[in-house]
């Protein structure tokens, strides 16, 4: 056994803990990172960055498709192959070098294994040969393990090896039928990436597609689905799951309905990668989402900061929200403060503040890759009413932007902008039609900096563009 000291340790490699390792050095700490797979984490092997490769080749065949000239010039249909090949280069080909070499660029350490915290301030790593190794935290541990694919306890699914999203989104072969279990953001875009590709897919989704979105954003997925040839089962609950010897899986519903496929994934939620690392060490339980303080520091059941306030969670792991890029803002708020708390320096931990995570609640960006695509950021017209809210509610059709005639023939979206009618600021904006995740930031800075409607008049659109949907909506509001 050998013993180690920093001024931080990281448990956890991926996008959140290398941003939350970078911010400690350029702070000027010194930062340990512990990672047991790849470096780089879930968004850049088998989420965000593989997922969105497969979604884009099909995505920009069909693009082309809708604009006449463009159109003439397409002869062939989707190859497969390719895009599968494409994927495979943004996933690294799942070899992490390109990661551990940009740590090593960084003065970040890396130790390979499985942490857990086995007091306060102390992680010790258990490599591939059973060697372990201390590392002491002079300042804080900060838990980053993220979370992986929840599967439900379904008759027989654990035995009929169903897909998670990591097996979707690094499939070598397109399988001739799909099931999906879940009509949220994963089953969806799966849906629109395998459908595209070949698959006849089948999305069981009981609580609907996309629930927690706008209403009409999951309608529109829904439809679109349906027109490429998915079967969309709104309701479907799954009863049992059989894989039979040839390798056909047969789902039973609850309604006594059946599906046959050749393979099935589950996208129903997340559940927290915690069960291993020694949260029982500091009072915590293990396996359970992590509650953490207004700058990220871990809380006990009873609200008392766990590991004597040194004990930080970020990203997945503390459930506010599993986004990537929501993450990373995390990670840089989390790095920041651990920095100014080692150095004596104040802490900024009032809303908006550089060591909180304000956005996570108020202004949250979210964009859902189907066709068409649904962005959105801050509040939906429920969540803002449920939240007590007194709010206006203003809708406008995409298609009578003209700019949108310009992008693509028949084009056809949707956008929502809800206003607190209090402040007269925007606290919610969903987009959904075809390429509007470039024009949702717009919004972003509009909710994060609670722009008055007043002033939103003089932010003015290029013609001919999609934005221009802004300038509709304020008249649709009025002055």
């Amino acid at each position: 056994m050998s013993s180690t000291e920093y001024d931080v340790v990281i448990i956890g490699a991926g996008p959140v803990g290398e941003n939350v390792a970078d911010r400690l050095v350029q702070g000027g700490l010194t930062a340990a990172i512990v990672e047991r797979e790849l470096v780089g984490g879930e968004c850049s092997y088998w989420a965000c960055m593989p997922t969105k490769a497969l979604l884009r080749s099909t995505a920009a065949l069909r693009a082309a498709r809708q604009v006449p000239g463009a159109r003439e010039a397409v002869t062939g249909t989707v190859d497969a192959a390719a895009v599968l090949a494409r994927r495979d280069a943004f996933a690294s080909h799942w070899k992490d070098d390109g990661q551990v070499s940009w740590l090593e660029s960084a003065g970040i350490v890396l130790h390979r294994g499985q942490g857990r915290i086995v007091s306060t301030g102390a992680v010790e790593v258990t490599g591939d040969d059973g060697a372990t190794t201390t590392l002491t935290a002079r300042h804080a541990v900060v838990i980053a393990t993220g979370s992986s694919a929840l599967l439900p306890d379904i008759p027989g699914l654990l035995e009929a090896s169903p897909w998670t999203s990591r097996e979707a989104a690094a499939a070598s072969t397109v399988p001739g039928r799909l099931a999906i279990i879940g009509g949220g953001v994963v089953g969806t875009e799966m849906a629109t990436a395998f459908s595209a590709l070949g698959s006849a897919v089948t999305v069981l989704a009981r609580d609907g597609v996309l629930p927690r979105s706008e209403p009409f954003a999951g309608e529109r997925v829904t439809e679109s689905l349906r027109e490429s040839g998915v079967s969309v089962r709104l309701g479907a609950e799954v009863a049992s799951v059989k894989r039979d010897d040839a390798g056909t899986v047969h789902i039973t519903l609850t309604d006594g309905d059946h599906v046959e496929a050749d393979e099935i994934l589950v996208a129903i939620g997340r559940t927290p990668n915690t069960r291993d690392i020694g949260l029982d060490r500091v009072g915590l339980k293990p396996g359970d989402w992590l509650k953490v303080d207004d700058t990220l520091r871990a809380l006990d059941g009873d609200g008392v900061l766990a590991g004597e306030g040194r004990l930080y969670a970020a990203g997945d792991v503390n459930r506010r929200v599993l986004l990537t890029h929501q993450g990373k803002y995390q990670a840089r708020a989390v790095g920041d403060v651990i920095v100014a708390r080692a150095k004596g320096e104040k802490v900024e931990d009032g809303p908006w503040g550089r060591h909180v995570a304000t956005a996570d609640e108020r202004a949250v960006p979210q964009v859902v890759f189907t066709d068409p695509e649904v962005a959105s950021v801050g509040l939906t017209a429920a969540a803002a009413m449920a939240a007590g809210l007194r709010t206006r509610v203003v809708d406008y059709d995409l298609g009578g932007v003209a700019g949108s005639s310009l992008h693509a023939e028949g084009y056809k979206g949707h956008a929502r902008m809800v206003v607190d009618e209090d402040r007269k600021v925007i606290v919610g904006f969903t987009l959904a039609g075809p390429d509007v995740a470039e024009l949702i930031h717009a919004a972003t800075i509009a909710v994060v900096g609670e722009v008055p409607l007043d002033r939103l008049w003089h932010a003015v659109p290029a013609f001919p563009t999609i934005s221009e949907v802004w300038l509709r909506l304020l008249e649709a509001y009025g002055r």
